[in-house]
């Protein structure tokens, strides 16, 4: 029994060692960022003098300051941010030490587990362990953002942990933690989806997004009506707004018209139409079918980019 007690706290004390260990290591690209009232939020910093952070809890657009590991705070100005992926990135006044060692995110599987890492008002490092709850493929956030992998945490995000990173068994960061895609619930965005938003937002200071100048909501199509028609989805989208000049508008498409299809796929809900405007789509023309008084009425839109006053 003694043997066995020992063996078991041995163990114990080796796996404590090594969490203390990732997290210290982890933490030397840590940050953390004012840029909100009375609460910080962590970032990571990801390249030479480069930050990237949650858009969400990026609430300034100047006077931001970010405290580095070594204690420094810096200044720091938005080079671009991204409300659909919620990624944004700081441009720093001068050098900000060790930039982020990434792991290979695609690795993680359902229950394996993982850190976060943040860093808190006082400069003090923040962890909190648990497992990957859910893993599955690419996905669209609720505003329309590309993430190559979904990754659903079980654990605990505190305040500030938004922006925080996530820390394999490997002790390389995967990720970056948010809030902010998935109704509050902790998901991790991955180091390609956060590499390409990345350098997109320093080439442009935007991400490019294709735009048709609608808004929608779905509706329940009659069932005679798409049996009459033969059609493949049983709901569309009414539309309820239609843009001065936009593609929409040019193309002839009117308040009242349902959208059952774009670009040869069938629209039911506005991750549909979401799929469309990713920033490949941009200059080209797609097909659109759209239900006007009974009958199916078709449209060709081209896809222009969407304007800055709606990004």
């Amino acid at each position: 029994m003694g043997t066995s007690t020992q063996a078991g706290a041995g163990t114990f004390a080796a796996l404590s060692h090594e969490l203390a260990t990732v997290v210290d290591r982890a933490g030397r690209s840590v940050v953390a960022i004012d840029a909100r009232p009375r609460v910080p939020t962590s970032g990571i910093l990801w390249r030479p003098s480069l930050v990237v952070a949650t858009d969400h809890t990026i609430r300034r657009e100047e006077e931001i300051s970010v405290t580095l590991p070594d204690g420094r705070a810096v200044p720091a100005k938005i080079a671009g941010r991204d409300s659909t992926t919620d990624l944004a990135v700081l441009k720093l006044d001068e050098s900000g030490g060790e930039s982020a060692v990434t792991g290979a995110g695609e690795n993680i599987s359902v229950g394996n587990l993982v850190l976060a890492v943040g860093r808190a008002k006082g400069n003090h490092l923040v962890t909190s362990l648990g497992i990957a709850s859910s893993v599955s493929g690419e996905w669209r956030t609720w505003r329309g953002g590309k993430v190559d992998r979904f990754v659903r945490l079980d654990l605990s995000i505190f305040i500030g942990f938004s922006g925080s990173a996530l820390v394999n068994a490997s002790g390389g960061i995967a990720g970056i933690n948010t809030t902010g895609l998935a109704r509050g619930l902790g998901v991790t965005i991955p180091v390609s989806t956060v590499n390409r938003v990345v350098d997109e937002l320093v080439a442009k200071g935007h991400i490019a997004r294709g735009y048709i100048g609608i808004a929608t909501q779905p509706v329940i199509l009659p069932e005679r009506l798409s049996t009459k028609l033969n059609l493949a989805n049983q709901s569309g989208l009414i539309i309820v707004t239609v843009e001065p000049d936009g593609p929409a508008d040019k193309a002839g498409m009117m308040i009242g018209d349902i959208l059952v299809s774009l670009d040869g796929a069938p629209a039911s809900d506005i991750g549909d139409i979401q799929a469309k405007l990713g920033s490949e789509f941009i200059g080209r023309s797609i097909a659109a079918s759209v239900l006007r008084g009974g009958a199916l009425v078709p449209f060709t839109l081209g896809i222009s980019e969407r304007p800055s006053r709606i990004r």
